[in-house]
């Protein structure tokens, strides 16, 4: 059985690793890893126990537990916080009973999960959460001044794409004040590529989505510290029974991550790189798009293509031309979070080399005549 089947129209991803588009797509590594774990069974708590030493030694932390998603990962990491191992707290959640669970969060870190707003993940976990500060500036004492005897943990979202950072306050800071009221730190590094980093800047749990960055199928981990991330398996007899991880997505994670580590940063962004110049040389020679290969605003290692629109050029305008890229068979999803300015982006990191040629082909048809020439002949050459 495949989507046609069932009457649904398959999807070319532009715009990354996105939830609402299916997640990833798999290397073949993953899905032979997948496959094997579906043959037999396994004691799962051991399996559990074994993929969390692997991804503690991957990301330098004591230890590590799998999850479906970071929006799991965040429910998962507050009811740790605020029921630690306690059975008996552990099955009253999301009640916190007399236990701290006060979650104190950056207005401008205030993100939602496709939708599902970080405050229900958090809620859900038995926590309150207070937000300090403004969407446009947090100071040290907003934060620090919101800390009371109530307060069971502190939550720090690392995407620039979702969370706003400009004047905020930056995570050494909300670490030291952390410490020195004695309340971990929880990091949202969903789509981070950088695996060590959080941990090492001192943040007591850190939670990853499998998909986003690292190839694998819908997925996550939580690793920080020892007693939070026991506290973080204790929760799958609560709260985290309906979120738990099935043996082959698990294995898939795994594979995905020794596949993402075992090829230097460097050598895959020099790679994207080059593989997004040559698509931005081919869809610059469109009328009305102005293209060119941009890096992450954030400075990770991902490379797009930004295409500014010209709407007298081009006859329509980006907010148009991404309706009429969605519309065709196979629907072909841009990345738009810079619709506002007449800029869409190509993402490559879900997008394969037939999905490049699916781009540039339905561009070529949606744009003047003269332009779909000459790509067709540039394409030939």
């Amino acid at each position: 059985m495949d989507y046609r089947d069932l009457g649904v129209t398959p999807v070319v991803s532009a715009q990354a690793n996105s939830t609402p588009l299916g997640g990833c797509t798999l290397s073949d590594g993953v899905i032979a890893a997948m496959g094997s774990a579906a043959r037999s069974h396994v004691d799962m708590d051991e399996l559990w126990r074994a993929a969390g030493e692997f991804l503690a030694v991957v990301t330098g932390a004591a230890d590590a537990c799998p999850v479906t998603g970071a929006a799991a990962g965040m429910a998962i990491a507050v009811a740790a916080c605020v029921a630690g191992t306690d059975p008996l707290r552990v099955r009253q959640l999301p009640d916190p009973g007399d236990r701290p669970n006060e979650v104190v969060l950056q207005k401008g870190h205030s993100i939602s999960y496709g939708g599902a707003p970080i405050t229900q993940m958090i809620a859900l976990g038995g926590g309150r959460t207070v937000e300090v500060g403004a969407v446009n500036e947090t100071l040290p004492s907003h934060v620090a001044g919101a800390i009371t005897a109530r307060t069971a943990a502190l939550v720090y979202v690392t995407s620039t794409t979702h969370a706003i950072h400009r004047r905020g306050v930056p995570l050494t800071e909300l670490v030291a004040i952390g410490r020195t009221h004695g309340v971990p730190v929880i990091v949202d590094a969903a789509g981070e590529s950088d695996l060590r980093a959080w941990v090492a800047a001192g943040a007591d749990l850190v939670i990853y989505s499998g998909p986003k960055m690292l190839g694998a199928p819908t997925s996550g981990f939580i690793c920080g510290s020892a007693g939070l991330v026991a506290a973080c398996r204790a929760q799958y007899l609560g709260i985290a029974r309906p979120m738990k991880v099935g043996k082959e997505n698990l294995m898939g994670l795994l594979q995905a991550v020794r596949e993402y580590t075992d090829v230097p940063e460097a050598e895959r962004s020099a790679a994207q790189h080059a593989r997004m110049a040559a698509l931005a040389a081919r869809l610059g020679e469109l009328p009305g798009l102005s293209a060119r290969v941009t890096q992450d605003e954030s400075g990770r290692p991902i490379h797009r293509v930004t295409l500014t629109v010209d709407p007298a050029a081009a006859g329509l305008g980006a907010a148009e031309l991404a309706a009429a890229m969605t519309a065709g068979d196979p629907a072909i999803h841009l990345r738009d979070f810079k619709l506002h300015l007449g800029v869409l982006e190509v993402d490559p990191r879900a997008l394969s080399t037939d999905g490049e040629e699916a781009v540039v082909r339905r561009l070529a048809e949606l744009l003047p005549e003269r332009g779909a020439a000459r790509t067709v002949a540039g394409a030939a050459r």
